[in-house]
């Protein structure tokens, strides 16, 4: 399955040096959607255009992969090698924040004189989760979701408790939480990739400004969520009414309606 995202505008934007394809979907206050590894996969342009369809304006940007290709696990490991080795990624390294965000937060700032409203959402997922929470030291990022956040990838006890950010950026989104500003969290519960000690780690540090949704994945869950199960918004999303996943995704919309819709 592929998606053409024929319905999607598509543009350049260029910041710090950078020219990215972004794709541009709706209108109203802007939500800046940062796709998970491999790329915009077509459950991802879906999440997009849920995105859309509540009266936001939402833009993909394309950071790695082949837009619009489904998800597969040769796909996932070419684009994870690539990510690795990319200097724009911090994969492992401790208190320091993925410099590509830099270039995340001018196009938020772009998006927002374009389309106007409070302020602009921001959605990551996986690797990509933790750069919403980057980038709402711009104060132009109101309303920040953290995804599954991946990195620094949990390869031991330190790592599993870091929030990939550096220390100065830690202390700008501790003020812009004490100004009001929330941050909404999802994984899976059994999801190593995003460990619990992530979310204990943002809840210490940000108290009842952090919502952290944890939804059951253990052996035997009544919801039939997979041991395995990993992308909230995604891959692993059952839509229908009353599951987990879709009280997640709504819970999702509602932050972007609440915060961006007034």
């Amino acid at each position: 399955m592929t998606d053409s995202l024929e319905d999607f505008e598509r543009s350049q934007f260029t910041a710090e040096g950078s020219t990215r394809t972004i794709h541009r979907l709706g209108s109203g206050p802007a939500v800046i959607v940062i796709s998970e590894i491999p790329g915009i996969t077509p459950n991802v342009a879906r999440f997009a255009r849920m995105v859309a369809a509540i009266g936001c304006t939402a833009v993909m940007p394309s950071l790695f992969g082949d837009d619009g290709r489904d998800m597969s696990t040769p796909y996932i490991l070419r684009s994870i090698t690539k990510a690795c080795v990319s200097k724009e990624f911090t994969v492992l390294a401790l208190n320091r924040t993925s410099p590509v965000t830099t270039w995340l937060r001018a196009l938020a700032r772009s998006e927002h004189e374009r389309c106007g409203g409070p302020g602009v959402g921001a959605v990551g997922m996986c690797l990509t989760g933790g750069f919403a929470l980057a980038m709402m030291v711009d104060p132009v990022v109101v309303a920040p979701v953290l995804s599954q956040p991946s990195l620094p990838f949990p390869v031991n006890r330190t790592h599993r408790s870091a929030l990939g950010i550096s220390d100065a950026d830690v202390d700008a989104v501790v003020e812009r939480v004490a100004s009001g500003v929330c941050v909404l969290g999802l994984r899976f519960t059994g999801d190593m990739a995003s460990p619990p000690e992530r979310f204990a780690a943002l809840r210490e540090l940000l108290g009842d400004g952090f919502v952290g949704v944890e939804l059951d994945s253990s052996k035997g869950n009544p919801y039939g969520h997979r041991r395995g199960a990993h992308s909230v918004l995604t891959e692993d999303l059952d839509d229908r009414p009353g599951t987990p996943t879709r009280e997640a995704l709504d819970q999702v919309l509602d932050l972007f309606r609440t915060r961006l819709l007034v």
